[in-house]
């Protein structure tokens, strides 16, 4: 806008007319919105002189809106204009008029507030400080002026206190005295301003202050409202700074222990700051209180029931069956005094503890121990938002029980587990006493209790459901109960339903239905939902099993019909009511559809024209998936066809869970009324199917080709369904078996299409055959196929050929062994696939009635390819497993005969041992005798390849005869030869499988003796008692829990850069430095980070941090990958750890981000470099996310030099988002 029109503005904003000032202010409020605008110097002086004077103008209206222009003037004009309007503005507010006061104090909080810190500059923040400093300091300036420049520091100081750093001794010095004001708000003010600027105070300034703090607090004769205002300075600096705060605690907390403990009775609030300010402690500082933790839980205990004012003579009562008359009249007589405020030292104590256990879970036995009796004692609290947080701690006491728990089983009297099972009678007798209580919020607040207990415990309650019941239903039934009760009551049962034996509900059945059918007409859509989810539990547990009649369900299926029935039937209405109703109608016609057959001719087409609705049809889908699987087989006639049209259409839909579960009930009612579908019907569903297939999404590829082997495999489909499948599935199936990204669920679905298809009319073996074969072809485009695919071609064969019977199969061997008898070495692909497919069949089927085939597979160990080596060795430990009695012994035999083709028939040995121990098989004893013969024979072999498929053969004969194999290995830990020890230690690697194997509890007494080789003198002995420990931990953590305080200094030592193991290779003109002790150190911080995810609880991350990590984030490339990851896991996992020492942290993590390859580096190290980067930024990602962090300089300027650099902060910010 042109200067002449601002000048216009302003000519306005001093005119006599009100409106007019109104407007013209409102008008340049709109022009300094504008990105565009700029203004020449003189006009710049005297717009921010009319704006200042605005402020002053006695028309209300018009001095807010000059506020609000102040905002966006200082950021367009130069720095001496805001320079000269702070100063006016500090000048106003120190001597100006007391009707001015206020809004030049509402001025300067908005230039602070909006204006960004790049553009306010040192002079700026040293002028107005000073000011307000000299406002604050001065004798003789009013309470509430003193009150506001406090403020204004307050909000300065919060936002631009590390600009100010030359200023913090100042700034400190003044402040410090006025917390010895006489004048309480003055005191509260200042503890704010302090906290603010103790956010960027050098580590000596923070000890300077809390020395002087804790100093006042030392001396007897302080006023007691002095010694409250120091106790709150010291919690809220260490709010402030966190983990900084940590090496004062040694000063403050027995202080604070002994002012809570030595406070006069009338005293509330000094225990209540002290308690505040020891959780602050427990939270921000968890490292360095850990001293303190017991006498800080005996002191929360004491004061959790700290009442001087009431005595409480009501004993806990023996009956528990107290009339409600009683109840209402204890309430209406219960003790009040609006003066006493010894519930906030209650409400503080709880907190406390609640922190405590938060940050503690090493403590949870001992907390079990002490503090849970004293909790559930408390639920008795008569001050109700006191009660609330005594809730809300027991429920914390719970969640770190799960938390610490996951995963083991109660039987161990030392699990915080088993503690809690001890007290669960207990727990529910006081809840108990809760229900019966008035208050809608305590009720509320015990079902949250009761919640989490079921979550933690999920079978707890079994014996205890009948005394619950009442509570439920009074939750349910009464006039005065809210939504939210409602709503916290239905969720529990749901929880309680769910999660115990249907056996325990039977007795109960109609104290529960009732309230909860009732709850189904509610009128507030949330009741009603969960409503319909626990009427869904019930239908469970009423009848669980249709075969078994142990409990009458008869008198319950009429009344839950109908009231499922009338919320299913009501269009306007909530949708997720509308899903729930649907869901559940789905599982009562498949119970109890038998019962009421005359209704489903009315309840089914309901159900079909739900399908129709866009919003309901996946829930109608997946509720149809239940009904056809329902053993009652039940008459769906009335709606079969239509359903079938409405499904065979929702497989072209976009939405992919749709298709999904299309897939999955059309499956489902084809297994169950296949006969009343026609062919017609298949073909279409066969024409939609087809176009699913395809490896962009494996997971509906196996869903589309079950289908279609379901519709082949129907008796009842005639020859046009063989014919479509043909057409439309097969040339999709053909071209999936080449995705290199086939496994799994997709490839046996695969593999059972082509048996199918055999077996289906008008296909011929042959014709089958010669297209799989075919798709192994190169094509003269595409090159080769992948070595993934031809294990996927020829597993697809075999299976194709054991469908066809015996005579195609033989014939196909037949056919496979002249392809490797001819001698044209030149069509390696089709060799390749032969032996392949031999290896696939002879899995599958003894081929001993072909003569000399084990000679003939072989010859291609002579091979000049090594796909087509390591192929015959497949084949050849294949075709063993199909008749081992003949073939193991020929093995054997070449690996003793045959030293050169020792590596691949020991591969093949290896086929054999790996398949036995997968199907569970059993080798004869003698067998095992001459293989453990020859492998440990081998053990000590030169080639590292050949004794680790040794390794890998003796871990898995392991897992077939633990008995036998554990004391032979652990006999050879002691062996001399360190490859054979090494050796040894692998195999145990390998023998720990992730499923439950009955080596386990052979293994358990003795794991000790091989990983306790990690401190043996040979580096490759270390490694691979490194690497057995890493995957022990990951599969089996149970194996070495009770070991890890040993093992861990053990294991953090390998991570330690030994230079013995550091050697120089003389390269002539240069000389080139070798780590040999590279390996070990990668593989030992990789094993700390898996132990991080499965044995947390047994590790001590504060000891490890320092030194180990932290040297090993300054490490080679290979060592700072697993470093950053394990810095990432444990600022989520263990976030005080982490804080504790954050600062030494950043240091070897700015390196890394900021390091630049050299001008000639090649491109993989540039690429290296970039990977580096990304994985170093995304642990200071996780540290930004850690709460506290903020409190951290360095972290502050490394993010600041972050932003600074786009290169990296668009790294950081796509990282951020993940």
């Amino acid at each position: 806008m042109a200067n002449s029109s601002i000048s216009g503005i302003l000519e306005k904003m001093i005119g006599k007319d009100k409106d007019y000032r109104y407007m013209a202010t409102s008008d340049l409020l709109n022009e300094l919105n504008k990105e565009g605008f700029k203004l020449d110097t003189d006009l710049e002086t005297r717009l921010s002189n009319i704006v200042l004077q605005q402020l002053d103008d006695a028309a209300g209206d018009v001095s807010g809106l000059a506020v609000k222009c102040l905002a966006p003037l200082v950021k367009k004009v130069h720095e001496e204009r805001v320079l000269e309007m702070t100063d006016k503005l500090c000048d106003k507010l120190l001597n100006g008029k007391d009707q001015h006061r206020d809004t030049a104090s509402i001025a300067l909080k908005t230039i602070f507030s909006e204006v960004p810190a790049s553009s306010v500059t040192q002079a700026v923040l040293v002028s107005v400080s000073s000011k307000l400093i000299g406002g604050i300091k001065s004798p003789t300036t009013k309470t509430d002026i003193k009150c506001e420049c406090l403020d204004i520091l307050c909000d300065i100081l919060h936002k631009f206190g590390n600009l100010m750093t030359s200023d913090h001794e100042l700034l400190l010095g003044a402040l410090l005295p006025q917390l010895h004001s006489n004048q309480a708000s003055v005191r509260k003010k200042t503890v704010s301003c302090i906290a603010s600027l103790a956010l960027s105070l050098s580590d000596d300034l923070l000890a300077k202050g809390t020395t002087e703090v804790v100093r006042a607090l030392q001396n007897k004769g302080t006023k007691s409202e002095m010694t409250r205002t120091n106790i709150q300075m010291i919690g809220a600096l260490s709010r402030a700074v966190g983990y900084r705060f940590g090496p004062h605690l040694g000063d403050t907390v027995p202080i604070l222990i002994q002012y809570c403990m030595n406070a006069s009775e009338n005293d509330e609030e000094l225990r209540e700051y002290s308690l505040q300010a020891l959780e602050s402690f427990l939270l921000r500082c968890p490292r360095d209180i850990v001293s303190y933790c017991n006498e800080i839980l005996h002191l929360t205990l004491e004061y959790l029931s700290y009442d001087p004012n009431f005595t409480d003579n009501m004993e806990e009562d023996t009956d528990d069956e107290v009339h409600d008359e009683e109840e209402d009249d204890d309430s209406a007589n219960e003790y009040t005094d609006d003066e006493d405020v010894s519930w906030k030292v209650r409400r503080a104590a709880a907190k406390c503890l609640s922190a405590l256990i938060v940050s503690r879970p090493e403590m949870l036995s001992k907390l079990y121990d002490e503090a849970c009796p004293k909790l559930v004692d408390r639920f008795k609290e008569r001050e109700e938002n006191v009660k609330m947080d005594i809730f809300n701690t027991f429920i914390e006491l719970l969640r770190q029980t799960g938390n610490v728990t996951k995963g083991q089983i109660a039987v161990d009297k030392l699990s915080p587990r088993w503690s809690l099972n001890q007290e669960v009678p207990k727990v529910v007798k006081s809840i108990n006493r809760q229900l019966r209580e008035k208050s809608i919020k305590t009720k509320i607040g015990a079902f949250s209790v009761l919640k989490e207990l079921v979550v933690v415990l999920p079978d707890c309650l079994a014996d205890h459901i009948g005394s619950l019941i009442p509570g439920i239903e009074k939750a349910l039934f009464e006039k005065s109960s809210t939504s939210n009760l409602k709503i916290e009551a239905l969720i529990f049962t749901r929880l309680v339903l769910a999660s115990h034996s249907p056996a325990v509900f039977h007795p109960y059945i109609k104290a529960i239905s009732a309230p909860v059918l009732s709850a189904v007409g509610e009128r507030y859509y949330k009741v009603t939902a969960e409503a319909l989810r626990v009427c869904g539990e019930l239908v469970r547990v009423v009848r669980p099993d249709i075969k078994v009649l142990d409990f009458d369900f008869k008198p319950y299926v009429r009344p839950m019909y109908d009231a499922i029935m009338s919320r299913l039937t009501n269009q306007d209405q909530d949708q997720e009511v509308k899903e729930c109703a649907i869901s559940c109608m789905g599982l009562v016609v498949s119970t109890f559809g038998d019962h009421f057959t005359k209704e489903l001719p009315a309840c089914l087409p309901v159900l079909v024209d739900r399908m129709g609705n866009e919003i309901t049809r996946l829930t109608a889908v997946k509720a149809f998936a239940v009904i056809a699987a329902s053993p009652l087989h039940l008459d769906l006639s009335c709606v079969l066809e239509h359903v079938i049209v409405e499904l065979t259409a929702f497989l072209r839909k976009a939405n992919r869970a749709l298709r999904q579960a299309t897939l999955g009930t059309l499956n489902t009612l084809i297994v169950a009324y296949g006969d009343k579908i026609g062919s017609a019907a298949y073909e279409v569903i066969i024409v939609e199917l087809s176009t699913l297939i395809s490896d962009s999404d494996l997971h509906m590829t196996a869903l589309a080709l079950e289908l279609c082997c379901t519709l082949m495999s129907d008796r009842r489909s005639g020859p046009t369904v063989g014919l479509t499948v043909r057409n439309k599935v097969l040339p999709q199936a053909l071209t999936l078996v080449k995705s290199s990204l086939l496994q799994g669920q997709a490839l046996s679905a695969l593999q059972n299409f082509f048996a199918t298809l055999v077996y289906s009319a008008n296909t011929s073996f042959d014709a089958l055959l010669e297209s799989l074969l075919s798709t192994a072809k190169q094509s003269p485009q595409g090159g080769g196929i992948a070595k993934q695919a031809l294990f996927s071609i020829a597993q697809c064969v075999a299976v194709l050929c054991l469908a066809a019977g015996d005579h195609k199969c033989s014939s196909t061997v037949t056919m496979l062994t002249d392809i490797l008898k001819d001698d044209s070495s030149s069509n390696s692909a089709k060799q390749h696939l032969a032996l392949l497919c031999l290896g696939e069949i002879g899995r599958r089927r003894d081929l001993s009635s072909h003569d000399h085939i084990e000679n003939i597979v072989i010859e291609s160990f002579q091979s000049s390819y090594e796909e087509i080596k390591s192929a015959a060795s497949y084949a050849l430990g294949n075709i063993a497993v199909g008749n081992l009695p003949k073939y193991l012994p020929f093995i054997l035999n070449q690996i003793d005969n045959q030293q050169k083709k020792q590596y691949l028939l020991l591969h093949s040995l290896k086929e054999v041992i790996v398949r036995q121990s997968v199907d569970k098989a059993e080798f004869q004893d003698s067998s095992v005798e001459k293989i453990l013969n020859l492998l440990f024979n081998h053990c000590e072999s030169e080639e590292e390849g050949v004794r680790n498929v040794v390794a890998e053969c003796l871990g898995k004969i392991a897992l077939i005869k633990p008995l036998k194999l554990v004391p032979a290995l652990k006999e050879r830990t002691t062996s001399p030869a360190a490859f054979t020890r090494a050796t040894v230690v692998v195999a145990v690697k390998y023998s720990i499988v992730e499923r439950p194997e009955k080596l386990d509890s052979v293994l358990y007494p003795e794991i000790s003796s091989f990983l306790m080789l990690i401190k043996d003198q040979d580096r490759h002995v270390r490694r691979a008692a490194v690497l057995a420990l890493s995957i022990a931990g990951h599969n089996k953590p149970n194996l070495i829990k009770g070991l890890l305080p040993e093992l861990l200094p053990l294991l953090y030592d390998q991570t330690v850069i030994k230079k013995e193991l550091i050697r120089t290779v003389d390269l002539g003109p240069f000389k080139h430095t070798v780590d040999d002790g590279l390996e070990l150190r990668k593989a030992a911080f990789e094993c700390v980070d898996t132990l991080l995810d499965n044995c947390l609880d047994q590790l001590n991350p504060s000891s490890f941090i320092v030194p180990y990590l932290k040297s090993g984030l300054d490490g080679h490339y290979d060592v700072k990958m697993p470093c950053h990851l394990i810095l990432s896991k444990l600022a989520d996992k263990c976030p005080s750890s982490v804080l504790a020492v954050l600062d030494s942290l950043l240091e070897p993590l700015q390196k890394t981000v900021n390091f630049k390859p050299k001008q000639d580096a090649v491109k993989q190290e540039v690429d290296r470099n970039e990977d580096m980067i990304r994985s170093a930024l995304r642990a200071i990602a996780s540290l930004n996310r850690v709460s506290g962090g903020d409190c951290s300089h360095k972290l502050k300027n490394l993010m600041a030099e972050i932003a600074k650099s786009q290169y990296l902060w668009d790294k950081y910010c796509s990282i951020r988002n993940e």
